[in-house]
């Protein structure tokens, strides 16, 4: 008899710790994004007439919430015209798994508390003006998919740590003078955006066998040099393939024809590649270049 009256107690004791603990974290998200708000400008104040405690974190501008565990899991601030420094605030959000505070103004340094964000699958500071290295703590990243830090002064060497990321499938920078060959060895690789660098070389004759999954590689204005490898007709699932503005040299490969998603190839004039042959692309679509 006293455990039917037990049993239903103890479920409401528990009830009542899960929601003070889901309160908690709520919370917690609260007061990360509310120090951020805080420690940046906001000249046309989207932030300032949205992120209130009047209202539910999940109802905030460039913010969703997960289903179960009423976490912030994206934060998406791309063109706000945000300026200032990376509050260190914003590795509080532990479930966070999409970050894009891309095309503001941002500067200073990449914060180390934003290591902790583990969930992280899209990582974009792309189109600011943030300074220093590039932090070998984002290897720690490990469900990392999309990197974007292009047009940013920030600056050499790649660490090594970066390639240690086995599911990232989109890598784009900016501002980089090298690349290791260990680079060549992120499998996972959709897309590999690394316009208006300072890079130099060959692409590697194996790049399709190393990179069996390659969609996009887009190397304008480097200084890329050496014949384009036959190998690439490999690259099976190569849909934009973007070489302008740099130095390569030879015949191009005719086999570049007989990849049957590829939608666009871009050569530029041969006042920069010096590519002679001819491509023939039976692709509806295709916008070739040269």
């Amino acid at each position: 008899m006293l455990l039917f009256y037990f049993v239903p107690a103890l479920l409401r004791c528990f009830m009542a710790s899960l929601a003070m603990t889901t309160v908690k974290n709520i919370t917690t998200d609260q007061s990360a994004l509310l120090a951020f708000k805080a420690h940046i400008a906001d000249p046309y104040s989207v932030l300032t007439k949205n992120w209130s405690v009047s209202y539910s974190v999940c109802s905030w501008v460039g913010i969703s919430c997960g289903a179960h565990h009423h976490r912030v899991t994206a934060l998406n601030l791309s063109s706000f015209n945000l300026r200032g420094t990376i509050p260190p605030h914003l590795g509080n959000l532990l479930y966070l798994m999409y970050l894009n505070i891309s095309h503001n103004n941002f500067h200073g340094h990449l914060p180390n508390e934003l290591r902790l964000l583990r969930r992280l699958k899209v990582f974009s500071f792309a189109c600011n003006e943030l300074s220093g290295n590039i932090p070998s703590w984002i290897g720690v990243l490990s469900k990392l998919q999309t990197l974007a830090l292009y047009n940013n002064n920030l600056t050499d060497p790649i660490p090594n740590s970066l390639f240690n990321l086995s599911k990232l499938e989109d890598f784009a920078l900016g501002n980089i003078c090298s690349i290791p060959s260990s680079f060549y060895n992120i499998s996972s690789l959709k897309m590999i955006r690394l316009s208006s660098n300072s890079l130099s070389g060959s692409l590697p004759n194996d790049l399709c066998n190393r990179l069996p999954s390659l969609e996009q590689l887009v190397l304008r204005s480097n200084g890329f040099f050496g014949q384009i490898p036959l190998s690439l007709s490999k690259c099976t699932q190569l849909q934009h393939l973007w070489l302008e503005h740099n130095k390569f040299t030879g015949r191009l490969p005719e086999n570049i024809g007989n990849l049957s998603k590829l939608r666009s190839l871009v050569l530029g004039h041969k006042a920069h590649n010096s590519l002679h042959g001819m491509v023939l692309v039976f692709l509806r679509h295709i916008c070739v270049m040269s």
